[in-house]
C-alpha cells in the first residue's frame, strides 16, 4: 500500500513525473504487463466510426452474447465490467459482510486485500515463497481453510508478480475446499492468455462455487478503454451485479471489446513474438550479471537487492520497472518485455548501472 492508503500499481504516474521534472513522452514503461504488439487493427477502427453522443448499452447484450459464446455459457453467466478492478471490488461489497474473513494466496496483487478492507473483511495471507521457487503449498492452504473458514478466498493463476500458474485439478481442489466450509473461491485469469505453453481454451464457468475474472486489458492491450469480466453462476452474476453502477462498461469499451473478440488471429499471431521478445529479454539481463525470474508469464522478476533503488537509477535513465515492496518482495523489480528494440534500449540502461 501506499501512504495514501491506495493501492501501489505499475505504469506511468504522470504526478511523480511532474515532481521529477520528467517528460513522460520520453520514457519508456516496462511496469505495464501488457500486449505491446497491440491493440488489433480493429479496435482502432471501431473507436474511429464511434459515435460518443448516445448513453452505452448498460446491459452490454453484443459483448455478453459474444462473451457468452466465447465460453459456451449463457449471457447470464457474464457481468462485464470497468476493468477486472472494478469486479473485484464489486466482489467484495457484494459477498463480504463486515468481520468475513478473506484469504489472499500471495505475493499478488494489491487489491484484492484493499477490496476486502473496505469491505470490513479480516485479513489472512498466505503466501508463496522464492525458496519453493513461489509454488504453492497445498498442505498450508488446506489448513487455513478449515482453520479461518474464509467467505472469499483470491487466487490469481497465472500470478501477478510470479507468473506461476496453478493446473485445473489445484483450482478444483481448493475450490472443494472453499466449498466445504460455505466460502467461494475468485480465480481471476487476467493474464490467461498470455501463458506458456498458449492457453485455447475458454471454459464454461465450472464448478459452480467458483467465480472466473477475466481481462482484456493485458492480452489486447486495451488498459486505457478498461474492460473486464467475470463468470459464475448467474444468481452469483445477479447479485454482483446488483452493485454496479449503471453505464459502467462505456460504448467504447464495448466496441473495443467486440472488435478484439471479432480478431481471431490476433492472439496467436502476436502472443508467440512477445515471448520472443522476453526470451530475449531474459538471455540479455542473465548475460548482465542478474538474477532473472519468469515462469509461465512472459514478465519477470529481476532480484537487484533494492527493488526501489534499482527502479529510481533506471527512471534517471528513461526506462520504469515495477518496484515489489508492495508485494512484499522488496529485492525484486518486475517488468514487461516490449518491442525488442525497446527492450534493448532497457538492457543498455541496466548495465549502466551494472557496470557503474
Amino acid at each position: 500500500m501506499e501512504p495514501t492508503g491506495r493501492v501501489a500499481h505499475g505504469a506511468l504516474d504522470h504526478a511523480e513525473l511532474a515532481a521529477l521534472g520528467l517528460d513522460a513522452t520520453q520514457l519508456l514503461d516496462f511496469s505495464s504487463n501488457l500486449n505491446p504488439f497491440g491493440p488489433p487493427e480493429g479496435v482502432r477502427a471501431a473507436l474511429a466510426a464511434l459515435d460518443p453522443a448516445p448513453y452505452p448499452d448498460r446491459s452490454c447484450r453484443a459483448l455478453r452474447l459474444a462473451l457468452a459464446a466465447r465460453h459456451r455459457c449463457a449471457p447470464a453467466a457474464i457481468l462485464p465490467g470497468n476493468g477486472a478492478n472494478e469486479l473485484i471490488h464489486l466482489l467484495a461489497r457484494a459477498l463480504l459482510q463486515p468481520g468475513d474473513v478473506t484469504l489472499i494466496i500471495g505475493p499478488s496483487y494489491g487489491e484484492y486485500a484493499h477490496a476486502s478492507r473496505l469491505a470490513g473483511a479480516q485479513l489472512l495471507e498466505v503466501c508463496a515463497h522464492e525458496s519453493a521457487r513461489f509454488e504453492l503449498d497445498a498442505e498450508l492452504l488446506h489448513v487455513a481453510l478449515t482453520s479461518a473458514r474464509p467467505r472469499l478466498t483470491w487466487l490469481c493463476a497465472p500470478n501477478n508478480p510470479t507468473g506461476v500458474d496453478a493446473s485445473p485439478p489445484f483450482i478444483a481442489e481448493l475450490a472443494a475446499g472453499c466449498a466445504a466450509h460455505g466460502g467461494l473461491l475468485v480465480v481471476d485469469r487476467s493474464y490467461l492468455e498470455l501463458r506458456r505453453p498458449a492457453h485455447t481454451e475458454h471454459p464454461a464457468p465450472d464448478p459452480a462455487g467458483v467465480i472466473w475474472l477475466h481481462s482484456l486489458t493485458k492480452s489486447h492491450a486495451l488498459a486505457g478503454l478498461r474492460l473486464g469480466y467475470l463468470l459464475a453462476a448467474p444468481a452469483l452474476v445477479e447479485r454482483v451485479a446488483a452493485y454496479q453502477p449503471a453505464w459502467s462498461v462505456s460504448s467504447a469499451a464495448q466496441a473495443a471489446g467486440l472488435a478484439a473478440l471479432a480478431d481471431t488471429a490476433f492472439l496467436p499471431t502476436t502472443v508467440p513474438q512477445l515471448w520472443a521478445a522476453s526470451d530475449a529479454l531474459h538471455a540479455a539481463l542473465s548475460e548482465l550479471g542478474l538474477s532473472v525470474w519468469r515462469a509461465a508469464l512472459p514478465f519477470m522478476l529481476v532480484r537487484t537487492g533494492d527493488g526501489v533503488a534499482t527502479r529510481a537509477a533506471l527512471l534517471r535513465r528513461g526506462c520504469v520497472v515495477r518496484d515489489c515492496a508492495s508485494f512484499g518482495l522488496p529485492a525484486w523489480v518486475r517488468l514487461a518485455p516490449r518491442r525488442p528494440a525497446e527492450n534493448g534500449r532497457l538492457v543498455d540502461a541496466w548495465g549502466g548501472i551494472v557496470t557503474r
